[in-house]
Protein backbone atom coordinates (compact mmCIF):
# COMPACT_ATOMS: atom_id res chain seq x y z
CA UNK A 1 0.00 0.00 0.00
CA UNK A 2 2.48 2.47 1.00
CA UNK A 3 5.01 1.57 -2.39
CA UNK A 4 1.67 2.04 -4.43
CA UNK A 5 0.70 5.23 -3.09
CA UNK A 6 3.82 7.11 -3.30
CA UNK A 7 4.77 6.16 -6.90
CA UNK A 8 1.28 6.89 -7.63
CA UNK A 9 2.21 10.40 -6.83
CA UNK A 10 5.24 10.51 -8.59
CA UNK A 11 3.35 10.62 -11.93
CA UNK A 12 -0.21 11.73 -11.17
CA UNK A 13 -0.12 15.39 -11.34
CA UNK A 14 1.12 15.15 -14.75
CA UNK A 15 -1.83 15.06 -17.20
CA UNK A 16 -3.75 17.04 -14.13
CA UNK A 17 -1.31 20.02 -14.38
CA UNK A 18 -3.07 22.05 -16.63
CA UNK A 19 -6.54 21.98 -14.92
CA UNK A 20 -4.71 22.60 -11.75
CA UNK A 21 -3.02 25.55 -13.55
CA UNK A 22 -6.84 26.52 -14.59
CA UNK A 23 -8.13 26.14 -10.93
CA UNK A 24 -5.81 28.17 -9.22
CA UNK A 25 -4.46 30.31 -11.68
CA UNK A 26 -0.82 29.51 -11.11
CA UNK A 27 1.87 30.85 -13.59
CA UNK A 28 3.51 28.09 -15.87
CA UNK A 29 6.74 28.68 -13.67
CA UNK A 30 5.46 28.27 -10.17
CA UNK A 31 3.23 24.82 -11.89
CA UNK A 32 6.54 22.95 -12.02
CA UNK A 33 6.90 23.32 -8.38
CA UNK A 34 3.91 21.01 -7.88
CA UNK A 35 5.99 18.48 -9.48
CA UNK A 36 9.02 19.44 -7.93
CA UNK A 37 8.67 20.14 -4.61
CA UNK A 38 7.43 16.95 -3.68
CA UNK A 39 10.40 14.79 -5.74
CA UNK A 40 12.99 16.97 -4.10
CA UNK A 41 11.95 16.56 -0.18
CA UNK A 42 10.96 12.32 -1.15
CA UNK A 43 14.74 12.09 -2.84
CA UNK A 44 16.45 14.95 -0.01
CA UNK A 45 15.12 12.71 2.84
CA UNK A 46 14.80 9.40 1.92
CA UNK A 47 18.61 8.05 3.49
CA UNK A 48 17.50 10.19 6.23
CA UNK A 49 13.98 8.47 6.70
CA UNK A 50 16.01 4.66 6.45
CA UNK A 51 17.92 5.73 9.54
CA UNK A 52 15.51 7.11 11.51
CA UNK A 53 13.16 3.79 10.92
CA UNK A 54 16.56 1.72 11.97
CA UNK A 55 17.47 3.90 14.99
CA UNK A 56 13.54 4.31 16.46
CA UNK A 57 11.83 1.43 14.69
CA UNK A 58 10.72 1.03 11.21
CA UNK A 59 6.83 0.35 11.63
CA UNK A 60 6.92 3.79 14.00
CA UNK A 61 8.46 5.45 11.09
CA UNK A 62 6.20 4.02 8.62
CA UNK A 63 2.95 4.55 10.63
CA UNK A 64 4.01 8.35 10.89
CA UNK A 65 5.15 8.83 7.55
CA UNK A 66 1.25 7.50 6.31
CA UNK A 67 -0.48 9.71 8.95
CA UNK A 68 1.82 12.92 7.53
CA UNK A 69 1.14 11.80 4.01
CA UNK A 70 -2.52 11.78 4.29
CA UNK A 71 -3.05 15.03 5.97
CA UNK A 72 -0.63 16.50 3.73
CA UNK A 73 -2.93 15.00 0.48
CA UNK A 74 -5.95 16.85 2.43
CA UNK A 75 -4.29 19.74 2.29
CA UNK A 76 -3.22 19.59 -1.37
CA UNK A 77 -6.90 18.94 -2.50
CA UNK A 78 -8.04 21.88 -0.42
CA UNK A 79 -5.92 23.96 -1.55
CA UNK A 80 -7.18 27.27 -2.56
CA UNK A 81 -4.10 28.67 -3.73
CA UNK A 82 -0.49 27.81 -5.51
CA UNK A 83 1.77 28.74 -2.53
CA UNK A 84 -0.72 26.14 -0.35
CA UNK A 85 -0.81 23.63 -2.96
CA UNK A 86 3.21 23.47 -3.52
CA UNK A 87 3.77 23.63 0.39
CA UNK A 88 1.46 20.42 0.70
CA UNK A 89 3.33 18.49 -2.11
CA UNK A 90 6.54 19.24 0.04
CA UNK A 91 5.00 17.64 2.92
CA UNK A 92 3.66 14.78 0.77
CA UNK A 93 7.19 14.15 -0.04
CA UNK A 94 8.50 14.32 3.50
CA UNK A 95 5.99 11.88 4.32
CA UNK A 96 6.95 9.60 1.32
CA UNK A 97 10.41 9.70 2.73
CA UNK A 98 9.62 8.02 5.73
CA UNK A 99 6.98 5.00 4.08
CA UNK A 100 9.09 3.64 1.34
CA UNK A 101 12.55 3.12 2.98
CA UNK A 102 10.67 2.15 6.30
CA UNK A 103 8.46 -0.66 4.08
CA UNK A 104 11.41 -1.54 2.54
CA UNK A 105 13.42 -2.46 5.15
CA UNK A 106 10.36 -4.26 7.09
CA UNK A 107 9.83 -6.67 3.81
CA UNK A 108 13.76 -7.32 3.94
CA UNK A 109 14.37 -8.62 8.01
CA UNK A 110 10.69 -10.31 7.11
CA UNK A 111 12.11 -12.28 4.58
CA UNK A 112 15.42 -14.02 4.82
CA UNK A 113 17.84 -13.67 1.97
CA UNK A 114 17.19 -16.26 -0.97
CA UNK A 115 13.74 -17.07 -2.78
CA UNK A 116 11.41 -15.79 -0.43
CA UNK A 117 12.67 -12.35 -0.06
CA UNK A 118 13.05 -12.15 -4.50
CA UNK A 119 9.43 -13.00 -4.61
CA UNK A 120 8.36 -10.33 -2.44
CA UNK A 121 11.07 -7.67 -3.59
CA UNK A 122 9.41 -8.88 -7.03
CA UNK A 123 6.07 -7.65 -5.93
CA UNK A 124 7.72 -5.09 -4.49
CA UNK A 125 9.61 -3.80 -7.43
CA UNK A 126 6.56 -4.45 -10.08
CA UNK A 127 4.26 -2.13 -7.66
CA UNK A 128 6.62 0.74 -8.55
CA UNK A 129 6.24 0.50 -12.11
CA UNK A 130 2.74 -0.22 -12.20
CA UNK A 131 1.70 2.65 -10.04
CA UNK A 132 3.37 5.22 -12.14
CA UNK A 133 1.83 4.09 -15.09
CA UNK A 134 -1.42 4.23 -12.74
CA UNK A 135 -0.61 7.76 -12.16
CA UNK A 136 -0.86 8.81 -14.84
CA UNK A 137 -4.03 7.19 -15.97
CA UNK A 138 -5.59 8.45 -12.81
CA UNK A 139 -4.66 11.59 -13.63
CA UNK A 140 -5.65 11.79 -16.77
CA UNK A 141 -9.20 10.20 -15.47
CA UNK A 142 -10.00 12.36 -12.83
CA UNK A 143 -8.84 15.87 -14.09
CA UNK A 144 -11.48 15.06 -16.93
CA UNK A 145 -14.71 13.86 -15.06
CA UNK A 146 -14.65 14.35 -10.98
CA UNK A 147 -11.70 17.17 -10.90
CA UNK A 148 -8.07 17.18 -9.63
CA UNK A 149 -8.53 17.46 -6.58
CA UNK A 150 -9.56 13.66 -6.24
CA UNK A 151 -5.74 13.18 -7.18
CA UNK A 152 -5.02 14.12 -3.76
CA UNK A 153 -8.16 13.03 -1.58
CA UNK A 154 -8.02 9.16 -2.72
CA UNK A 155 -4.50 9.29 -0.45
CA UNK A 156 -6.58 10.12 2.29
CA UNK A 157 -8.73 7.13 3.04
CA UNK A 158 -5.53 5.22 1.97
CA UNK A 159 -2.95 6.66 4.23
CA UNK A 160 -4.89 6.60 7.57
CA UNK A 161 -6.06 3.01 6.57
CA UNK A 162 -2.77 1.89 6.23
CA UNK A 163 -1.21 3.46 9.00
CA UNK A 164 -3.89 1.50 11.44
CA UNK A 165 -3.42 -1.73 9.84
CA UNK A 166 0.76 -1.06 10.09
CA UNK A 167 -0.11 -1.68 14.13
CA UNK A 168 -1.89 -4.92 13.65
CA UNK A 169 0.12 -6.91 11.24
CA UNK A 170 3.60 -5.89 10.88
CA UNK A 171 6.37 -6.27 12.96
CA UNK A 172 8.82 -3.88 14.99
CA UNK A 173 12.05 -4.18 14.08
CA UNK A 174 15.21 -1.39 14.63
CA UNK A 175 19.16 -1.70 14.60
CA UNK A 176 19.97 -2.17 18.90
CA UNK A 177 23.23 -1.04 17.83
CA UNK A 178 22.19 2.28 16.86
CA UNK A 179 21.34 3.34 20.04
CA UNK A 180 24.13 6.03 20.98
CA UNK A 181 24.77 9.19 19.70
CA UNK A 182 23.20 10.46 16.44
CA UNK A 183 25.16 11.49 13.40
CA UNK A 184 23.95 14.85 13.17
CA UNK A 185 26.50 16.79 11.37
CA UNK A 186 26.83 13.33 8.75
CA UNK A 187 22.76 13.54 8.62
CA UNK A 188 22.74 17.46 7.69
CA UNK A 189 25.40 17.61 4.79
CA UNK A 190 24.27 14.64 3.13
CA UNK A 191 20.18 15.63 3.33
CA UNK A 192 21.37 19.18 2.65
CA UNK A 193 23.71 17.62 -0.31
CA UNK A 194 20.54 15.61 -1.34
CA UNK A 195 18.17 18.40 -1.16
CA UNK A 196 20.32 20.93 -3.02
CA UNK A 197 21.19 18.49 -6.03
CA UNK A 198 17.45 17.39 -6.87
CA UNK A 199 16.03 21.03 -6.97
CA UNK A 200 19.22 22.02 -8.93
CA UNK A 201 18.84 18.98 -11.42
CA UNK A 202 15.23 20.03 -11.87
CA UNK A 203 15.84 23.74 -11.75
CA UNK A 204 18.46 23.81 -14.78
CA UNK A 205 15.75 22.81 -17.71
CA UNK A 206 14.37 26.20 -16.72
CA UNK A 207 17.06 28.11 -15.91
CA UNK A 208 19.93 26.89 -17.82
CA UNK A 209 23.12 24.42 -17.52
CA UNK A 210 25.69 27.65 -17.60
CA UNK A 211 23.93 30.12 -15.77
CA UNK A 212 26.06 30.76 -12.27
CA UNK A 213 23.07 29.67 -10.18
CA UNK A 214 23.26 26.29 -11.13
CA UNK A 215 27.01 25.99 -10.93
CA UNK A 216 27.29 27.59 -7.88
CA UNK A 217 24.54 25.17 -6.80
CA UNK A 218 26.31 21.99 -8.04
CA UNK A 219 29.90 23.29 -6.51
CA UNK A 220 27.67 23.47 -2.99
CA UNK A 221 26.57 19.63 -3.62
CA UNK A 222 30.20 18.61 -3.74
CA UNK A 223 31.40 21.07 -1.06
CA UNK A 224 28.62 19.28 0.91
CA UNK A 225 29.36 15.79 -0.45
CA UNK A 226 32.96 16.38 0.80
CA UNK A 227 31.91 17.30 4.07
CA UNK A 228 30.01 14.15 4.32
CA UNK A 229 32.55 11.90 3.69
CA UNK A 230 35.16 13.90 6.15
CA UNK A 231 32.72 13.39 8.92
CA UNK A 232 31.32 9.61 8.08
CA UNK A 233 35.22 8.55 8.37
CA UNK A 234 35.54 10.33 11.69
CA UNK A 235 32.45 9.67 13.73
CA UNK A 236 31.66 6.33 16.05
CA UNK A 237 28.27 5.89 14.66
CA UNK A 238 27.90 7.28 11.45
CA UNK A 239 25.16 8.06 9.45
CA UNK A 240 25.99 6.05 6.31
CA UNK A 241 28.82 3.31 7.18
CA UNK A 242 31.30 3.35 4.13
CA UNK A 243 31.89 -0.13 4.11
CA UNK A 244 29.04 -0.87 2.64
CA UNK A 245 29.84 -0.02 -0.80
CA UNK A 246 32.57 -2.72 -0.76
CA UNK A 247 29.36 -4.69 -1.20
CA UNK A 248 29.66 -5.00 -5.31
CA UNK A 249 26.20 -6.50 -6.62
CA UNK A 250 24.62 -3.74 -4.54
CA UNK A 251 27.25 -0.98 -5.47
CA UNK A 252 26.17 -1.44 -9.36
CA UNK A 253 22.64 -1.76 -9.22
CA UNK A 254 22.36 1.34 -7.20
CA UNK A 255 24.62 2.60 -10.20
CA UNK A 256 22.76 1.40 -12.69
CA UNK A 257 18.90 2.52 -11.02
CA UNK A 258 20.44 6.18 -11.19
CA UNK A 259 20.64 5.31 -15.25
CA UNK A 260 17.50 3.27 -15.76
CA UNK A 261 15.34 5.79 -13.71
CA UNK A 262 16.81 8.63 -15.49
CA UNK A 263 15.37 6.88 -18.98
CA UNK A 264 11.89 5.81 -17.73
CA UNK A 265 11.04 9.69 -16.37
CA UNK A 266 12.07 11.20 -19.03
CA UNK A 267 10.20 8.16 -21.38
CA UNK A 268 6.80 8.75 -19.02
CA UNK A 269 7.39 12.83 -19.00
CA UNK A 270 7.62 12.90 -22.92
CA UNK A 271 5.36 9.94 -24.08
CA UNK A 272 2.68 11.85 -22.65
CA UNK A 273 3.43 15.08 -24.28
CA UNK A 274 4.00 13.57 -27.40
CA UNK A 275 0.34 11.90 -27.15
CA UNK A 276 -1.35 15.13 -26.22
CA UNK A 277 0.95 17.60 -28.34
CA UNK A 278 1.46 15.59 -31.49
CA UNK A 279 -1.37 12.90 -31.73
CA UNK A 280 -3.62 15.52 -30.23
CA UNK A 281 -4.93 12.97 -27.35
CA UNK A 282 -7.08 14.37 -24.16
CA UNK A 283 -5.88 13.97 -21.06
CA UNK A 284 -8.62 10.89 -20.54
CA UNK A 285 -6.92 9.29 -23.71
CA UNK A 286 -3.60 9.88 -23.17
CA UNK A 287 -4.08 7.97 -19.99
CA UNK A 288 -6.01 4.64 -21.16
CA UNK A 289 -3.01 4.69 -23.56
CA UNK A 290 -0.96 3.51 -21.40
CA UNK A 291 -3.14 0.39 -20.13
CA UNK A 292 -1.22 -2.00 -22.48
CA UNK A 293 2.25 -0.08 -20.84
CA UNK A 294 0.46 -1.19 -17.44
CA UNK A 295 -0.10 -4.76 -18.09
CA UNK A 296 3.13 -5.32 -19.81
CA UNK A 297 4.86 -3.83 -16.58
CA UNK A 298 2.96 -6.58 -14.16
CA UNK A 299 3.72 -9.58 -17.00
CA UNK A 300 7.39 -8.35 -17.39
CA UNK A 301 7.78 -8.17 -13.38
CA UNK A 302 6.16 -12.18 -12.91
CA UNK A 303 8.63 -13.14 -15.21
CA UNK A 304 11.40 -11.75 -13.16
CA UNK A 305 10.09 -12.61 -9.99
CA UNK A 306 9.59 -15.90 -11.34
CA UNK A 307 13.53 -16.32 -12.72
CA UNK A 308 15.22 -14.29 -9.98
CA UNK A 309 16.10 -16.78 -7.85
CA UNK A 310 17.43 -19.28 -10.65
CA UNK A 311 19.45 -16.95 -12.43
CA UNK A 312 21.60 -13.60 -11.56
CA UNK A 313 20.26 -10.44 -11.57
CA UNK A 314 22.79 -9.35 -14.44
CA UNK A 315 21.16 -11.49 -17.12
CA UNK A 316 17.84 -10.27 -16.19
CA UNK A 317 18.02 -6.73 -16.00
CA UNK A 318 20.59 -6.92 -19.43
CA UNK A 319 17.43 -8.20 -21.34
CA UNK A 320 14.73 -6.00 -19.37
CA UNK A 321 17.04 -2.74 -20.46
CA UNK A 322 17.10 -4.36 -24.28
CA UNK A 323 13.55 -4.21 -24.32
CA UNK A 324 13.38 -0.74 -22.89
CA UNK A 325 15.87 0.51 -25.13
CA UNK A 326 14.35 -1.27 -28.35
CA UNK A 327 11.15 0.12 -27.30
CA UNK A 328 12.33 3.92 -27.24
CA UNK A 329 13.84 3.48 -30.67
CA UNK A 330 10.43 2.44 -31.84
CA UNK A 331 9.32 5.63 -30.83
CA UNK A 332 11.99 7.77 -32.53
CA UNK A 333 10.50 6.10 -35.44
CA UNK A 334 6.69 7.20 -34.20
CA UNK A 335 5.22 9.83 -37.22
CA UNK A 336 3.15 13.02 -37.00
CA UNK A 337 0.29 11.16 -38.69
CA UNK A 338 0.48 7.68 -37.52
CA UNK A 339 -1.99 5.69 -35.37
CA UNK A 340 -1.67 4.10 -31.68
CA UNK A 341 -2.03 0.54 -32.53
CA UNK A 342 0.30 0.92 -35.35
CA UNK A 343 2.87 3.23 -33.84
CA UNK A 344 2.95 3.24 -30.65
CA UNK A 345 1.30 -0.12 -28.74
CA UNK A 346 4.03 -2.32 -29.78
CA UNK A 347 7.04 0.07 -28.34
CA UNK A 348 4.61 0.50 -24.92
CA UNK A 349 4.60 -3.28 -25.03
CA UNK A 350 8.21 -3.66 -24.97
CA UNK A 351 8.70 -0.77 -22.53
CA UNK A 352 6.60 -2.40 -20.38
CA UNK A 353 8.12 -5.85 -20.13
CA UNK A 354 11.43 -3.99 -19.77
CA UNK A 355 10.57 -1.82 -17.13
CA UNK A 356 8.80 -4.85 -14.85
CA UNK A 357 12.23 -6.85 -15.37
CA UNK A 358 14.27 -4.13 -14.55
CA UNK A 359 12.46 -2.51 -11.52
CA UNK A 360 12.02 -6.40 -9.94
CA UNK A 361 16.19 -7.30 -10.59
CA UNK A 362 17.28 -4.04 -9.25
CA UNK A 363 15.60 -4.10 -6.23
CA UNK A 364 16.53 -7.71 -5.39
CA UNK A 365 20.34 -6.99 -6.22
CA UNK A 366 20.63 -3.43 -4.36
CA UNK A 367 19.88 -6.07 -1.02
CA UNK A 368 22.75 -8.89 -1.81
CA UNK A 369 25.08 -8.81 1.44
CA UNK A 370 23.39 -5.91 3.17
CA UNK A 371 22.65 -7.32 7.13
CA UNK A 372 19.14 -6.72 8.56
CA UNK A 373 20.67 -4.42 10.97
CA UNK A 374 21.25 -1.46 7.81
CA UNK A 375 17.91 -2.77 5.91
CA UNK A 376 16.80 0.96 5.91
CA UNK A 377 20.33 2.54 4.95
CA UNK A 378 20.26 -0.38 1.90
CA UNK A 379 16.29 0.77 1.23
CA UNK A 380 17.21 4.53 1.47
CA UNK A 381 20.21 4.34 -0.83
CA UNK A 382 18.48 2.07 -3.42
CA UNK A 383 15.52 4.88 -3.59
CA UNK A 384 17.27 7.74 -3.44
CA UNK A 385 19.59 6.05 -6.42
CA UNK A 386 16.10 5.94 -8.25
CA UNK A 387 14.67 9.42 -7.31
CA UNK A 388 18.12 11.28 -7.91
CA UNK A 389 18.54 9.21 -11.22
CA UNK A 390 14.69 10.54 -12.38
CA UNK A 391 15.83 14.01 -11.89
CA UNK A 392 18.97 13.82 -13.37
CA UNK A 393 18.07 12.04 -16.69
CA UNK A 394 15.07 14.24 -16.90
CA UNK A 395 17.13 17.05 -16.60
CA UNK A 396 19.92 16.27 -18.97
CA UNK A 397 17.02 14.82 -21.63
CA UNK A 398 14.58 17.88 -21.41
CA UNK A 399 18.04 20.21 -22.01
CA UNK A 400 18.87 17.56 -25.23
CA UNK A 401 15.32 17.71 -26.59
CA UNK A 402 14.50 21.53 -26.25
CA UNK A 403 17.36 22.88 -27.82
CA UNK A 404 16.50 25.14 -29.84
CA UNK A 405 12.94 24.46 -29.51
CA UNK A 406 12.08 27.84 -29.09
CA UNK A 407 12.94 29.07 -32.26
CA UNK A 408 11.84 26.33 -34.50
CA UNK A 409 8.51 27.22 -33.04
CA UNK A 410 8.58 30.74 -33.70
CA UNK A 411 9.17 30.46 -37.18
CA UNK A 412 6.04 27.88 -37.80
CA UNK A 413 3.54 30.64 -37.45
CA UNK A 414 1.27 28.87 -35.14
CA UNK A 415 0.22 26.87 -37.77
CA UNK A 416 -0.83 23.33 -36.62
CA UNK A 417 1.00 20.97 -39.12
CA UNK A 418 4.28 22.44 -38.83
CA UNK A 419 3.78 23.41 -35.15
CA UNK A 420 3.21 19.30 -34.75
CA UNK A 421 5.88 18.70 -36.31
CA UNK A 422 8.36 20.81 -34.26
CA UNK A 423 6.77 18.80 -31.18
CA UNK A 424 7.05 15.65 -33.02
CA UNK A 425 11.09 16.40 -33.47
CA UNK A 426 11.88 17.41 -29.71
CA UNK A 427 9.74 14.13 -28.77
CA UNK A 428 12.35 12.15 -31.15
CA UNK A 429 15.53 13.83 -29.56
CA UNK A 430 13.76 12.93 -25.90
CA UNK A 431 13.05 9.25 -27.02
CA UNK A 432 16.84 8.78 -28.67
CA UNK A 433 18.78 10.74 -25.65
CA UNK A 434 16.41 8.31 -23.23
CA UNK A 435 17.33 5.71 -25.32
CA UNK A 436 21.75 6.21 -24.94
CA UNK A 437 20.87 6.60 -21.04
CA UNK A 438 19.04 3.06 -21.25
CA UNK A 439 22.05 1.50 -23.52
CA UNK A 440 24.56 3.10 -20.93
CA UNK A 441 22.73 1.16 -17.92
CA UNK A 442 22.48 -1.97 -20.01
CA UNK A 443 26.61 -1.68 -20.47
CA UNK A 444 26.91 -0.86 -17.15
CA UNK A 445 25.01 -3.90 -16.21
CA UNK A 446 26.40 -6.26 -18.72
CA UNK A 447 30.01 -5.30 -17.83
CA UNK A 448 30.36 -4.83 -14.27
CA UNK A 449 27.39 -6.81 -12.59
CA UNK A 450 28.73 -9.88 -11.22
CA UNK A 451 27.85 -13.12 -12.37
CA UNK A 452 26.35 -16.09 -11.53
CA UNK A 453 24.14 -17.40 -9.43
CA UNK A 454 26.20 -17.05 -6.29
CA UNK A 455 26.41 -13.37 -6.71
CA UNK A 456 22.84 -12.90 -5.28
CA UNK A 457 23.76 -14.11 -1.61
CA UNK A 458 25.97 -13.04 1.25
CA UNK A 459 25.70 -16.83 2.11
CA UNK A 460 27.96 -19.61 1.77
CA UNK A 461 27.08 -21.81 -1.55
CA UNK A 462 27.97 -25.51 -2.60
CA UNK A 463 29.48 -28.16 -0.19
CA UNK A 464 32.76 -27.06 0.45
CA UNK A 465 32.28 -24.70 3.25
CA UNK A 466 33.79 -21.87 1.55
CA UNK A 467 31.91 -18.48 1.67
CA UNK A 468 30.87 -16.56 -0.96
CA UNK A 469 30.23 -13.21 -0.52
CA UNK A 470 30.12 -10.11 -2.03
CA UNK A 471 32.13 -8.35 -0.18
CA UNK A 472 35.45 -7.03 -2.29
CA UNK A 473 37.58 -6.72 0.61
CA UNK A 474 39.42 -9.96 1.85
CA UNK A 475 39.35 -9.12 5.50
CA UNK A 476 35.66 -8.20 5.19
CA UNK A 477 34.82 -11.27 3.54
CA UNK A 478 36.48 -13.29 5.76
CA UNK A 479 34.02 -12.03 8.85
CA UNK A 480 31.10 -11.86 6.83
CA UNK A 481 31.76 -16.06 6.07
CA UNK A 482 32.25 -16.61 9.94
Amino acid sequence: MGQFMVFTDVSIVNLALPSIQHGLGMSDVSLNYIVTAYATVLGGFLLLGGRLGDRYGRRRILQIGFALFAVASLTSGLADSGSVLITARAFQGLGASMITPSALAILTNTFPEGPERNKALGVWGSLSGIASIVGVIAGGVFSDTIGWSWIFYINVPIGLVAAVLAFKVLPESKNEAQRGSFDTWGTATLTGALLLLIFTLGESTRVGWATGRTIGSLAGVAVLLAAFLVIESKVEAPMMPLRIFKLKTMRIANMAAVLTFGTFSALFFFASLFMQNVYGYSPLKAGFAYVPLAFSVAAGAGVASGLIGKLAARPLVVVGLASTVAGLLLMVRAPVGGSYPVDLLAPFVLLGLGCGIVFVSLQVAAFVGVSDEEAGLGAGLINTSQEGGGALGLAVVTTIAYSGFATKLARTGGKGDLVRHVYANANHHAFLAAACLGTAALLLAAFFMPKGKAAMSSTPHGGSGAATTDVENPAVAATAGQ
